[in-house]
Parts: structure tokens; sequence; C-alpha cells
């Protein structure tokens, strides 16, 4: 393994790059203001080719592992160390305590802790170009499903404030049904008027095929029960952001199901996709989260422990004198938090042996969320060694020295 011999600071804009660049004992080499695009990294590789004969000789210190600039280091051969802000911010009071702060002073401060304290921050894993197609792709369905759920939220208060024969009538506002009947009945008024054949027929264009007159029998009755009424002017107003409301959900709705295609197709091309698809509760979506969060770098994570602190399941402990403390990780990616907290949570009805670890977990005082941290921590380790050995997920093997699982 070479030794660093050049370390630099990069602190990034929207517009602009600051670098600062030094050697191993601290002594300035360059700084520089780089613009975006190629002529940044070109103008990059010119700072540090004169003082590095190879990529492998140059550490760089940002606080971001996203976007072509920094894609193109990584590609290069630099050792990229992702920082966490935070950990930016508690070292800049080392050089300074005045609370000052600029971009190139940021990037000298980047530069020292990639020479003093890099061999202690993650260098930026080399995944292949479908584990990152697929880590794109998740994201945006994950954001696309939590955008989906705030418009809802948002319509569902709406309803609740002038139309609340709607809420009776659908518990899922993101469904073909509701969205097909308010669609064409925005306001009371107007549902009221409808027919049980015109809703039937707004059933069939939000997709439905089975039940289709039960349903709208029940909607019908929903619709003309007798609820409060908002007076007219402000009902018709109201439908208006109604309307508006269901049109945003439903091109949400469609969109999130083009993402979701797309992304079981890069998926299922992947090598990893089948033994992450062995273990209990991953399936094709939650798959395809865990395996853009966690990688596919087979030389990412040192060990399973290692991986369990990336993922945020693994908790940590506050120790001083006598007091001791064990608490769940709040500095963590969110999305793959989320995900393997659903992970988790769908393994309970899968896996006989998650089950009886949870149940454990709970006998022993563990509250609901800290049970399913601590089920999702052992999943992670158990996907950890299957990734690591090329096998498939097997249930005995798993949990035969943790659990006692019922035959």
């Amino acid at each position: 393994m070479q030794v660093a011999k050049v370390f630099v600071g990069h602190d990034w804009a929207e517009a602009h790059h600051d670098v600062y660049v030094e050697d191993e004992g601290g002594r300035r080499l360059a700084a520089a203001r780089l613009v975006e695009g190629l002529e940044g990294v070109r103008r990059f590789h010119e700072l540090v080719a004169v003082h590095a004969e190879e990529p492998q000789e140059v550490t760089v210190a940002t606080e971001t592992d996203r976007g072509l600039f920094v894609g193109s280091l990584v590609a290069a051969g630099y050792r990229v160390l992702a920082v966490n802000p935070m950990s930016t911010s508690r070292y800049r009071e080392r050089h300074s305590t005045s609370g000052a702060k600029s971009d190139p002073g940021d990037a000298k401060v980047l530069a020292e802790l990639a020479r003093i304290d890099g061999h202690n921050h993650r260098p930026m894993a080399g995944d292949s170009e479908l584990a990152e197609a697929v880590k794109v792709l998740a994201r945006a369905h994950h954001s696309m499903i939590w955008s989906r759920q705030r418009q809802q939220n948002q319509l569902r208060s709406t309803l609740r404030e002038f139309y609340p024969a709607a809420l009776e009538a659908f518990d899922d506002l993101a469904s073909g049904d509701a969205l097909a009947v308010l669609t064409v009945a925005p306001t009371p008024s107007v549902g009221r008027t409808l027919s049980r054949s015109k809703i039937a027929a707004a059933l069939r264009r939000g997709g439905r095929q089975r039940r289709v007159d039960e349903r709208a029998a029940e909607i019908h009755t929903a619709l003309r029960s007798e609820q409060l009424a908002a007076p007219p002017m402000v009902a018709d107003a109201m439908g208006a952001t109604v309307a508006a409301l269901v049109g945003v959900i439903t091109e949400l709705v469609a969109q999130t199901e083009n993402l979701e295609r797309e992304l079981a197709d890069r998926f299922e091309q992947h090598p990893d996709a089948k033994i992450i698809r062995s273990l209990p509760g991953l399936g094709m979506i939650l798959g395809a989260r865990a395996l853009g969060e966690l990688g596919d770098d087979p030389n990412r994570y040192a060990d399973a422990k290692s991986r369990k602190n990336y993922a945020g399941t693994s908790p940590i402990t506050r120790a001083s004198g006598k007091q001791r403390v064990v608490l769940a990780r709040y500095a963590r990616n969110r999305h793959l938090a989320d995900t393997c907290r659903m992970w988790a949570f769908a393994a309970l009805s899968t896996s006989p042996g998650a089950r009886a670890f949870y149940d454990q977990r709970r006998a022993a005082g563990d509250t609901h969320n800290r049970a399913l941290r601590a089920l999702a921590n052992r999943l992670v380790g158990i996907l950890h060694g299957c990734l690591r050995h090329r096998t498939h997920y097997d249930e005995h093997a798993a949990w035969a020295h943790r659990v006692n699982i019922a035959a």
C-alpha cells in the first residue's frame, strides 16, 4: 500500500470548488478556487501532479460523496475521504475559536484533517456503475414515495375541513379508487349527485377489476351520508384545491411505478441480487435499496461490525464515571436507516428466527423500536456474511446459536 505524500482539502459549492494542498509536514503547496466542470477537474490534476507521482499518493478530504467533480477524483485513483460536515465543524475549532468561517478556510481545515486524522475516516468506496445506478433509482423511488405521502397528508387535511364523507369512503387516498372518484367529484355537492353507475365507471378507470358494483355501492352510501357542510363558495374553493392535489398525487403514483419498474430491472441484473433477496424481508424494492445504500465494493467493509456501523443499526455507548447508557445512532444515512427498519419489520412475518429474536428482546424489556433496531442490526450482520462467503441465506444456520426456534 502506497503512503500518501500529498493531502488536499476540498470545499465544494454550486459554482466553484476551493482546494488547499499541503505536504506531510503541513507545508502549503498550493491553493486555488476551481470552476465547476471539466476545466476545474483538469486544473485540479495540474495542482497535485507536480507534487505526486501516482494518484494513490494523494488523499483528498471532502464533505460530499456525490457529484461529477468528486466522482472524477475517485475515478482518477485518488484516495477520497467522505467527511461528515459535523466532524469538519468540530475540527475547525482546533484551529480557531473565533467562529470565523470561509470556503478557503474550510478547504485548509479538511487538508489538515486528511493529513493528521485521515486514518479515522472512511474512504469513498469503488462501487460498480450498476450499483451506483441502483442507488440513484432507489433514492429517487424512496423520495418519490415520501413526496407522495406529504401530498396525501395535505389532501387528507383538506378533506377533513369540508368533505368528511370522502374520508369515510376511502382509507387510502393514493389508491386508484380514491383518485378516480375524487377526480370526478372533488366537492361534497358533486359527490352526492354521483350515481352508482358513474362511480363504477370511475372505479374501472382507476384500475379496479373485482367487486366493482359492490365497492361502488359502498362509496355511494358514504358520499350521501349526512355531514356538516361548508359554505358553497368556500367548498368550491377547497374543491379546486382537492382537484389540484389529486392531479399531483395521480402523477406521483404513475411516476413511482415507472421508477419501480426501472429499479427492478437494474437490480435483477446485479450479481448480488439473488443473495440479497434470499434474506427474509428483502423483496425487490427493499433489496434494491439495501444494495444501493450499502454498495457492492467487496473491500468497503473490513468486517460485519463496520457494515453495521455504516448502516446505523449498531448502538453507541456513552460512559462517564459511574454512568453508562446505550443509545441509538442519531447521525446516520436516513435512506439506509429507513430501509433497515422496514426490512426488520417485514422479516418478523417471514422468518421464525427473526420473530423469536424480536420476542426475546421484548421479553428482556426492550421497546418495540429498540427490539426492531436490534433485529435490523443482526440482519445486516447476516447479510454481510452471506455476501462475503457468496452463499444464500439459511434460516437454521443464521439463528441456531442466537434463539430457540420452534420446530
